[in-house]
């Protein structure tokens, strides 16, 4: 932890972990189509769930999914559902796991129709990160056109536990916009 660094309010400065993803991953544009599959699905988890809680999980979810390497996702089966549900490295919610598999398999649909993943999400905002007027984390926007428009297209496709406040959340943490803080070291 860097010290007098500014940041963001909603960082719990007492959880290393906590710190490191505000400082080194929040925000930081993310074009990488495993990790922008990665983070999808890590959102998608979080509906009704604190973000914490998720990113401790992280490391299971990836140990459980083949490290969101989608075509390996895609391709499990109800078998590799129970194995990960009795595992108990990962929410043990079936059907928010069932979710990360059918939504892999609808990713690949999205690859065929755009060329990536990174291509469909980004031309949601033109290819550049939206900077908006934060001044405390409190005022900030849950939900914006842009996730109401994403989350209608995404639901329209069959995608699973997208709403538009897990939308905006995910533009957040890719970086689609920039959410921090005025006074944020990281803004």
């Amino acid at each position: 932890m860097v010290p007098n660094f500014s940041r963001c309010g909603w960082v719990k400065l007492s959880d290393p972990t906590y710190v490191a993803y505000h400082d080194e991953e929040w925000g930081k544009p993310l074009h990488d189509d495993r990790a922008l599959f990665e983070l999808f699905c890590l959102e998608t988890q979080s509906a009704g769930l604190s973000w914490l809680t998720i990113l401790k999980k992280r490391e299971g979810y990836r140990n459980a999914f083949a490290s969101f390497v989608l075509e390996k996702v895609a391709h499990l089966g109800e078998m590799d559902v129970e194995r990960i549900l009795s595992e108990g490295e990962v929410i043990k919610s079936r059907p928010k796991i069932e979710a990360i598999i059918a939504n892999a398999k609808l990713f690949q649909i999205i690859i065929q129709e755009f060329g990536s993943i990174d291509a469909y999400f980004w031309a949601y905002v033109n290819g550049k990160t939206i900077v908006n007027d934060v001044p405390d984390y409190k005022t900030a926007a849950c939900t914006s056109p842009i996730s109401d428009s994403l989350t209608k297209d995404l639901k329209k496709r069959g995608f699973k536990f997208v709403g538009s406040t897990t939308l905006y959340a995910f533009m957040q943490a890719c970086g689609m916009v920039d959410d921090h803080e005025n006074s944020c070291g990281c803004k």
